[in-house]
């Protein structure tokens, strides 16, 4: 591995942890703002699911969607963030797939492990994560991130936290 390989790896690695840390901490807002203008954020329903049109998907938000939710998440009086949701995010085998022809595009997978503090109650979480990243301005922005939960399919509580 080169220097400049070496120091995209870096950077890659921060910006993931960087993002995890903000979600952890509920910071909705500039979370938001790591994904490009026509960024999509994808949970898949069932496994090897090919696409968020023509299937059911646990989430599939754009910026518009995602903003609502972090609204209700940070509402007052949403009985179901009484007391609010606490979660750590730990990632791991943060790897480059792939570097896009155009626009200097990222493909980036991970995996993750979420734990979620919730009421009474402790859940956890895990699935790989890819991560399609653009640069903007010289900074790295998502475009798309598809969360495949390992167990996409199974019978979920209300499942209120970004993963």
């Amino acid at each position: 591995m080169n220097f400049n390989d070496w120091h995209e790896q870096q950077e890659i690695t921060q910006f993931l942890h960087h993002e995890a840390r903000l979600l952890d901490e509920h910071r909705w807002d500039e979370w938001q703002r790591l994904f490009t203008p026509d960024g999509l954020y994808w949970v898949p329903l069932v496994h090897g699911q090919t696409d968020h049109i023509n299937h059911a998907s646990l989430f599939c938000e754009d910026a518009l969607l995602r903003s609502m939710r972090a609204r209700r998440l940070e509402q007052a009086r949403a009985y179901s963030q009484q007391p609010p949701t606490r979660t750590v995010h730990v990632l791991g085998n943060i790897a480059l797939e792939s570097r896009g022809e155009s626009e200097g595009g990222l493909v980036v997978r991970s995996t993750f492990l979420l734990l979620e503090w919730r009421k009474t109650e402790q859940r956890s979480f895990g699935g790989s994560v890819l991560h399609t990243l653009r640069r903007d301005g010289g900074e790295l922005r998502m475009q798309a991130k598809r969360v495949d939960l390992v167990n996409c399919d199974a019978p979920h509580e209300a499942l209120q936290v970004f993963m």
